[in-house]
């Protein structure tokens, strides 16, 4: 979720220049993730932007709900999209799936967004989840794990002030969420964590966590313990390496 005053400069591609633009990151590095799942009859997007991921999402769905807090982006969205009739807009207060049927969801689906969102805002969201799914629905939540570094990010905040210097290294992440916290929320609103991985993001400190849910009572199996995939950002080089030398994909 970006911030209220961001310029969205390219509407939120500059965000995957280290894959080599948006198509590269999606095929290359969301999807194989997230294949199990789709397609999906019908899928919730939560903070959506201005469409990034919604163009791919939307064609692995029959329906496809687009929650967003800005009023910025769902324009944006509305413009790129229109009258499509398998997308449905939803301008929300930045917590609320209220306006989402229950038991109709087969895909949750969240990224590069809820990373920056305080704990009581994942809390709420979390909270609704068992209730949209279907029975074997899942939620793909990208959100941080910056709390688990809480006592160096506290000391190098102190020496960048002292040194009047910007901190840009922890890209705004919430300095509270970890991966255990997550996992908290969901067993306490009735989920269960099926895989959890810990990524860096454009450094070397595992700030950020995919974790992959479903409803307690579904079919799907959750992993014994977190998963730590310290070459992510390498991952992300190698693709966008291999993608340069293709003609572009674009959405």
């Amino acid at each position: 979720m970006a911030k209220p005053d961001y310029e969205w400069i390219a509407a939120g591609e500059e965000w995957s220049e280290p894959w080599g633009g948006s198509a590269a990151q999606w095929f290359g590095s969301i999807l194989p993730r997230i294949q199990t799942v789709l397609p999906a009859n019908a899928i919730v997007e939560i903070a959506s932007g201005f469409g990034r991921w919604s163009s791919y999402l939307m064609q692995h769905c029959n329906h496809l709900h687009l929650v967003e807090p800005d009023a910025q982006g769902m324009d944006a969205c509305r413009r790129r999209f229109g009258s499509d009739p398998k997308i449905s807009y939803h301008l929300n207060d930045g917590r609320s799936l209220e306006m989402i049927p229950d038991g109709t969801i087969d895909f949750i689906f969240s990224f590069d967004s809820l990373v920056h969102v305080r704990r009581e805002t994942i809390e709420a969201y979390v909270s609704q989840f068992a209730a949209k799914l279907t029975t074997n629905g899942m939620a793909f939540i990208h959100h941080s794990n910056l709390g688990q570094f809480a006592a160096s990010v506290s000391r190098r905040a102190r020496a960048l002030v002292s040194r009047r210097k910007i901190a840009g290294a922890d890209h705004q992440r919430d300095p509270e969420m970890t991966v255990e916290l997550f996992r908290e929320l969901c067993e306490q609103n009735g989920l269960k964590c099926l895989c959890q991985e810990l990524v860096n993001w454009r450094g070397r400190r595992l700030i950020d966590c995919f974790s992959t849910v479903a409803r307690k009572n579904s079919k799907w199996q959750e992993a014994p313990g977190p998963y730590r995939n310290p070459d992510f950002m390498r991952e992300a080089e190698l693709i966008r390496r291999v993608a340069q030398h293709y003609p572009q994909i674009t959405a």
